[in-house]
């Protein structure tokens, strides 16, 4: 979802400063910062101590059919779907529950009640209800048996009580829906309806109802649709989209059928980009009003994609479509396609015009350093811009530029990763998409073109020196604040952006860069997503599998990052020649005086410009938060300085220079 780069939030961080923190001189105590850390979901048969899958570990499945209708003139979507759910946990299951985001809209919804997010510059006016799902029918199918269950809606959910339970261990059953709904208007939230000079611009997310997961953790998982995002099974999505005959539809998958829906020159223009790493024309600005850019005149046409091994699916459909795209390159000698559509109105040489470019750029790199991207085609909408993802799609804003439009095409790309591969639970824990996208966000911005867009920083934030490290501290010493473990449906506005997205991300970034070396993070990273593709970790299996694959206790870093707000604080103590002779060492006193410890360095300058560097690891305050040691120094010394390269979030730098 779009987000505020990686030091998020500038009005978030102004509001949570608030009145200074009245400081203990108290030191914290080693054995409380370095107790023995028990992640909350234990271990077990289907999730190991090792935080892989065990060997019992199993996951259900959903399969679709869709057959949909855009009406333009009503604004609604008609639609049927088969959905084919294999049972493979150990239990039978005598319901069915299925989840219903479109009722997010009703005014009688759950979230209707909460308050809702408006993105800067969305009038509250602009959030549209409607009546959600109508559906019209509901019937199962079990061996060749068809019959209506018994059907119950609760708010963004519909129950299913089964004739007969779904057998375990493989047990099927296709469930028939037949329903519509009236698309929301120009902020509806992930899903919309825009204006443009050349027609309606369709973003249609969400569209169809999906079954919700039955997991190891707690059986079906059936939290409301309250604006956090998913929890979604795995499957193959088969659907087909009937429009007026002049709409250019782009969605999740491949296109199955070229041959009905487009022209021969651009059938012909497709062919040429698949094989070019510049970005080619499929639809010009010209072509946009031009009926001869379609293969009929008049009625409909019917657009049909299968996007396999995926959680989830939607698409785009308008007239006003420019459409252009390019070939990705995957390791291994594979390819899939980078495309973008977007209106005329963002046609320009540092607007759309680069959005392929991005996200071939993207889609490469994420490639490249952490799993390689699975589908056959990645689609960038310029449209309204809720800055939203989706497999294989994601929409963006069709007035974004430069550096803005790189950013969030990168970061909405990046979600592909997170949660579209990896399949964590974003309604529970955004901070495992969110945080983690925005980290690799970080290392894709200074890999792009030499650093053009380098660093990824938030314009407002220039004033600070756009450094994280700084930008984390008011949100680790405000006592109110809420902790990255905190469900999201819990989290204010106030705090979203920071707890999400910049707190997590930067915990990452701290992981790699500071505590385990990049070495060991990325192997032990790349290790998390392979094991964890298409499937449903928790933050348990995360926490273990770092700590198990890299080598390292981290229990003290979950604790006090994930688990709380705790603050750092290391200060230079007392710094003392040896027998008043540099030559024989210097003995130093480094003190942790807050409850965040993290791995430093220690730099001493000499009086004739050189330099020592010594790295003190955590294991200095195992005993005691002050830290005695003496350095082999060999000429006299100016001073010492812990973190020198203010890498490190501390809270007082006041106190981080000593002098023999």
């Amino acid at each position: 979802m779009r987000f505020s780069y990686l030091v998020c939030a500038a009005a978030v961080t102004s509001a949570l400063i608030g009145a200074p923190r009245a400081w203990s001189d108290t030191l914290p105590d080693p054995l409380a910062v370095f107790a023995p850390f028990s992640p909350p979901t234990p271990p077990g048969q289907t999730r190991s101590a090792g935080g892989v899958p065990g060997p019992a570990y199993w996951q259900n499945r959903a399969d679709y059919t869709i057959d949909a209708r855009i009406d333009p003139v009503s604004k609604t979507l008609v639609a049927t779907e088969t959905i084919t759910y294999t049972n493979n946990s150990p239990d039978a299951l005598d319901v069915l529950w299925i989840q219903l985001d479109q009722n997010i809209y009703r005014r009688d919804s759950r979230a209707a009640f909460m308050p809702r997010y408006h993105p800067p510059g969305v009038p509250k006016n602009l959030v549209f209800s409607t009546d959600g799902y109508q559906i019209e029918s509901v019937s199962v199918d079990v061996s060749g048996h068809a019959s209506v269950p018994a059907t119950l809606v609760s708010d963004t959910r519909l129950q299913l009580r089964l004739p007969t339970p779904l057998p375990a261990h493989g047990g099927t059953i296709r469930i028939h829906i037949a329903y519509q709904y009236t698309v929301p208007g120009e902020w509806g939230g992930r899903t919309a309806v825009t204006d443009s000079k050349n027609g309606p611009i369709y973003e249609i997310a969400q569209w169809f109802p999906r079954m919700a997961v039955y997991d190891d953790l707690r059986g079906w998982d059936t939290l409301p649709y309250l604006g956090a995002e998913f929890y979604l099974e795995y499957g193959d999505i088969d659907y087909a989209v009937t429009v007026p005959w002049n709409y250019i539809v782009a969605g999740s998958g491949a296109l199955q059928n070229p041959q009905t829906v487009l022209t021969a020159d651009q059938r012909s223009r497709l062919a040429k980009a698949a094989a070019s790493d510049a970005t080619i024309m499929i639809r010009t600005p010209a072509d946009v009003t031009d009926p001869a850019s379609r293969p009929t005149r008049n009625g409909v046409q019917t657009w049909h994609f299968h996007m396999a091994h995926t959680r989830d699916a939607a698409f785009t459909a308008s007239p006003a479509f420019v459409w252009d795209a390019a070939r990705i390159n995957l390791p291994g000698g594979a390819h899939a396609m980078a495309m973008s559509v977007y209106p005329v109105e963002a046609v320009g040489a540092q607007q759309w015009n680069r959005s392929t470019e991005y996200v071939k750029f993207a889609i490469e790199h994420f490639s490249a350093r952490w799993f390689t991207y699975p589908w056959p085609v990645m689609v960038n909408l310029g449209g309204h811009g809720a800055g939203m993802e989706y497999p294989g799609i994601v929409f963006d804003d069709m007035h974004d530029t430069g550096k803005d439009l790189f950013w969030i095409t990168t970061h909405e790309v990046g979600h592909s990763w997170f949660p579209m591969i990896v399949g964590s639970n974003e309604r529970r824990d955004a901070w495992m998409d969110e945080g983690f996208n925005t980290f690799i966000d970080v290392y894709a911005s200074d890999a792009f073109n030499h650093g053009e867009y380098a660093p990824k920083r938030d314009p407002e934030y220039a004033e600070h020196g756009g450094n994280p490290a700084d930008e984390i501290l008011p949100i680790l010493a405000d006592k109110t604040g809420p902790v990255i473990m905190d469900p999201p449906d819990l989290i204010s506005e106030k705090y979203r952006h920071a707890i999400s997205y910049f707190k997590p991300a930067y915990g990452l970034v701290l992981l790699r860069e500071q505590i385990l070396g990049p070495a060991r993070f990325d192997a032990a990273f790349r290790h998390y997503i392979a094991a964890w593709a298409y499937k449903h970790p928790d933050p348990s299996d995360f926490f273990r599998l770092m700590s198990s694959e890299a080598g390292e206790d981290l229990g003290y870093f979950w604790r006090a990052w994930f688990f709380n707000n705790a603050t750092l604080d290391l200060a230079i103590g007392a710094v003392s020649t040896i027998d008043g002779d540099a030559s024989k060492g210097l003995q130093v006193q480094v003190i942790d005086r807050d409850p965040l410890v993290l791995p430093s360095t220690l730099e001493v300058r000499y009086t004739d410009g050189t330099s020592l560097r010594v790295r003190v690891p955590v294991e200095a305050f195992f005993k005691s938060p002050t830290a005695s040691f003496i350095l082999p120094t060999t000429k006299p010394v100016k001073d010492v300085t812990i973190d020198p390269d203010h890498v490190l979030p501390d809270r007082d730098r006041g106190n981080n220079v000593g002098r023999p």
